[in-house]
């Protein structure tokens, strides 16, 4: 029996109303740990290509890196998962990586060019125990089949985006700033994650038994050495990732190696699953899986070659107002998100009372139909260009508005549609399934934008214009391409979902 002070699961999944109160405990964590996050990410390339202040790499590296060290935070995640799932539970997990992740930014902030490469494999290691574990314990405030999980998923996308359009004006405003520079943009990553730790501790045990360790029955010394096997092993492989980080030819190495492991665990387990429905509805969240590898590896530009197009051939104009284009490039995205989920939301009502809402699989297709139309504008921006290769933040930013729709076609149902298709006790797992996805579509981002610079860094921004977008118009040729494959073959998908929405 719990005791009176502890909720029991069944309480807490019979909530009345919308939401249940600790999905906006847990809207808060994720929202200053996401501030945390995106802020990193918003200033990571322009950081390293900083000539005079930063890694002072070549827009070429600068790009490789970033898919590295993207797809390292994203690979993680799948272990992180699969750790929570076997070991930890979900909140010892947050408790581990925030901390991990608060020390990791407050060394890069003490010295941004010498510690810089120790400090983000601390990050990386931390954000892969915290970010899949948030997201399995939303899931688990509902019961199957509760109505309201989808409506709970775009709230807490909504938080996301919230931290998202904070950090991502905030650390590129300190980092690009004369007044501060790179070192207050750091601080105040890992200022808001201390906020955001804070706030799990205060609330955590709202949580009642969601996020406990998975061996609670085990006899607590064995259970408090596999816990600290866990942080051990973590700790000692930051030499190996911070050695991978700094030459990207071994992260190639990593790459071909983690993949093909994850999907070998996947069959495993799948197989390893007696009941028929389970095995195929875990085949169909695979689909999704692989889908969205292409997906984020053009979305994901926008950390990368589009940071570095907006750095060197945006101009500072957007309407009436003079602006940093990277303040632009880092939170349009989100504000257009924050502004548009709910009225898109109201829309798929409107079309499901009209039994016209198109299903999970078409929302997933809708979604690179524009991500291919997104990219389309952005190589648009070529013929506005002046004479010096100088184009369009308005354009620019009317790209975002259109990649935007793409985005909440698919990510906060991706999220959904994974703890739906996952049985309980592979939901880390396939949480850390979806964001491994996310690290190949980092690391292919990478590849991409490198694959777009000028190899001659004194390359005129008129030849830089036309290497990237280039670049742009093949992206949105191979998007169009996906989402056509995906609406088709949607009837099968369709089929091993069975009774998931």
């Amino acid at each position: 029996m719990n005791n009176t002070n502890t909720l029991t699961l069944e309480e807490i999944q019979n909530f009345e109303g919308k939401y249940p109160k600790q999905l906006w405990y847990l809207f808060l964590v994720e929202m200053w740990e996401r501030f945390c996050f995106y802020g990193m990410r918003g200033v990571l390339t322009i950081f390293m290509a900083d000539q005079i202040l930063g890694l002072a790499l070549s827009d070429k590296d600068a790009n490789l890196k970033y898919g590295a060290i993207q797809a390292f935070v994203y690979a993680f995640t799948f272990i992180g998962g699969i750790f929570a799932d076997k070991i930890l539970g979900f909140k010892k997990s947050l408790l581990f990586g925030g901390t991990v992740m608060i020390l990791g930014n407050l060394i890069i902030a003490f010295s941004p060019q010498e510690m810089f490469y120790l400090g983000i494999t601390l990050s990386i290691i931390g954000t892969g125990f915290f970010k899949p574990n948030i997201s399995s314990m939303v899931g688990e405030l509902y019961k199957e089949g509760d109505s309201r999980r989808d409506a709970g998923f775009g709230l807490f996308y909504s938080g996301i985006n919230i931290g998202a359009l904070l950090g991502g004006a905030v650390c590129v405003y300190l980092g690009t700033s004369p007044d501060y520079g790179w070192s207050y943009a750091f601080l105040s990553a890992a200022i808001v994650m201390v906020i955001g730790l804070i706030t799990f501790i205060l609330t955590k045990k709202s949580l009642g038994p969601i996020g406990d360790s998975p061996l609670l029955n085990l006899e607590p010394q064995k259970r408090t050495m596999r816990e600290i096997a866990v942080y051990v092993g973590s700790l000692i492989s930051i030499p190996l990732i911070f050695i991978m980080i700094k030459n990207t030819d071994y992260t190639d190495y990593f790459m071909y190696t983690i993949g093909p492991l994850a999907i070998l665990f996947f069959l495993y387990e799948t197989f390893k699953e007696k009941d028929i429905k389970a095995q195929k509805k875990l085949i169909a969240a695979f689909v999704f899986i692989l889908f969205s590898v292409i997906f984020w590896a053009f979305f994901e530009q926008s950390g990368g070659s589009l940071a570095l197009f907006a750095k060197n051939n945006l101009s500072h104009n957007l309407f009436f107002f003079d602006i940093n284009p990277n303040i632009v490039n880092n939170t349009s995205n989100s504000l257009f998100v924050i502004i548009f989920s709910p009225i898109l939301g109201l829309i798929w009502l409107a079309m499901a009372k009209k039994k016209i809402e198109p299903n999970t699989v078409m929302k997933f297709g809708l979604g690179f139909l524009f991500l291919a139309a997104a990219f389309y504008v952005f190589y648009y921006t070529k013929f506005f260009a002046n004479a010096e290769g100088m184009t369009s933040l308005n354009i620019f930013t009317l790209a975002y508005l259109v990649i935007t729709f793409g985005e909440l076609c698919l990510s906060p149902i991706g999220l959904s549609i994974m703890t739906k298709l996952s049985p309980k006790r592979l939901s880390g797992m396939m949480m850390g399934m979806w964001f491994l996805a996310s690290a190949y579509g980092q690391y292919a981002a990478g590849l991409l934008g490198a694959g777009m610079s000028s190899p001659d860094e004194n390359a005129s921004l008129v030849t830089k214009l036309q290497g990237y977008t280039d670049g742009y118009y093949q992206l949105a040729i191979y998007a169009l391409i996906a989402g056509t494959l995906l609406i088709v073959v949607s009837p099968l998908i369709k089929k091993l979902m069975q009774e998931v929405k």
